[in-house]
């Protein structure tokens, strides 16, 4: 693996062989719902508890993924995961049942590119044939941890963002016919000075053009190299803020297609409940494994950035006044490359 400052340019090209998403109800009312695995008509997720529906989602994903992939769970070799629940219980608790090595990761909403990054290298390396990464959230599990519980009724302000309710999980190994990963940008944290925790896409901005800007200048390449170019999930706050300083950064979107996951999972006209637009571990997940890389296979998309974005705040942080950290990683995908 060749490392240029943040960027590591995997040489073998790992493959995306399979993956597997599921998400809930209102997601399915999205405008990207044929794209998805599996629907549920429940936020419950037929489960007791919102905890338990997170790991539910997660352990299906993981299925999914492996049988998509053409291979049995067992062929999995490693699996790396992580989600926004305390100790990353739903990634732990789901690695559990799924039996095999573990590589517990936290970046937030950050977590599916940082996940996948990680899977490449280990198989990049020889490390391993298939390797798992995914990730999930939970609409319930994460209001109550960081703000309210969905049953107190909270109004929220417009610019908050709204947690999908979904996982999603690919299989990367060392040769196959999908997409491959052939770069991946490990971003710095960054913080601004923003405390409040309903501005999530405000406080993930800079991060997301700081790893854009990275990237570009590692790689050589710019903005017209790639087809479609995706952040998640800044949401219709955070997206207008990133291209702001991106173009202060001399960096050139101009001739490509910029866009953001928390817009494309949602119908933000019709489903007003999401203000500024989906947020969550699973958002960038879904909507890379789900509804990208179907429009990598059809064709319609041979170069792919995804910039997955993380607000790296816990509720102990927010409640004793600390600003909010954030991070952004990258991960080129390719059709053929």
């Amino acid at each position: 693996m060749k490392v240029t400052g943040q960027t590591w340019e995997y040489e073998n090209k790992p493959v995306i062989i399979g993956t597997g998403t599921i998400v809930g109800p209102e997601e399915g009312e999205g405008p990207l719902a044929e794209d998805f695995d599996y629907v549920y008509d429940n936020i419950r997720i037929n489960e007791k508890t919102w905890e338990k529906a997170e790991r539910r989602l997660l352990e299906e994903a993981a299925r999914k993924a492996a049988e998509n992939a053409g291979i049995t769970e067992d062929e999995v070799q490693f699996f790396v995961g992580g989600d926004l629940m305390n100790q990353i219980i739903s990634s732990s608790f789901a690695a559990r049942q799924m039996g095999v090595p573990y590589l517990g990761v936290f970046g937030a909403c950050s977590t599916s590119m940082e996940s996948l990054a990680v899977a490449s290298m280990i198989v990049d390396s020889g490390g391993a044939k298939y390797v798992m990464a995914g990730t999930a959230s939970h609409n319930c599990t994460v209001e109550k941890q960081f703000r309210y519980p969905t049953e107190y009724g909270s109004q929220k302000p417009p610019y908050a963002q709204y947690t999908i309710t979904g996982a999603g999980c690919s299989v990367v190994s060392d040769q196959g016919d999908g997409p491959s990963i052939t770069h991946a940008t490990i971003g710095k944290v960054m913080d601004l000075g923003i405390k409040d925790p309903f501005n999530m896409g405000s406080a993930m901005a800079p991060a997301a053009a700081d790893t854009i800007t990275k990237h570009f200048k590692d790689t050589g390449r710019k903005a017209s190299d790639y087809d479609l170019i995706v952040t998640g999930d800044l949401a219709s706050v955070g997206l207008p803020i990133a291209k702001d300083l991106l173009k202060q950064n001399n960096v050139v979107m101009d001739g490509t297609i910029f866009d953001d996951c928390g817009l494309m999972i949602y119908d933000l006209t019709k489903q007003k409940f999401v203000n500024a637009g989906g947020s969550g571990c699973g958002c960038s997940a879904v909507v890379t494994y789900g509804h990208i890389l179907k429009r990598m296979r059809k064709g319609e998309l041979k170069r792919v950035l995804v910039v997955a974005t993380g607000a790296l705040l816990s509720p102990l942080s927010y409640q004793q006044g600390e600003t909010i950290p954030c991070i952004a990683h990258a991960v080129a995908l390719e059709m053929g490359g």
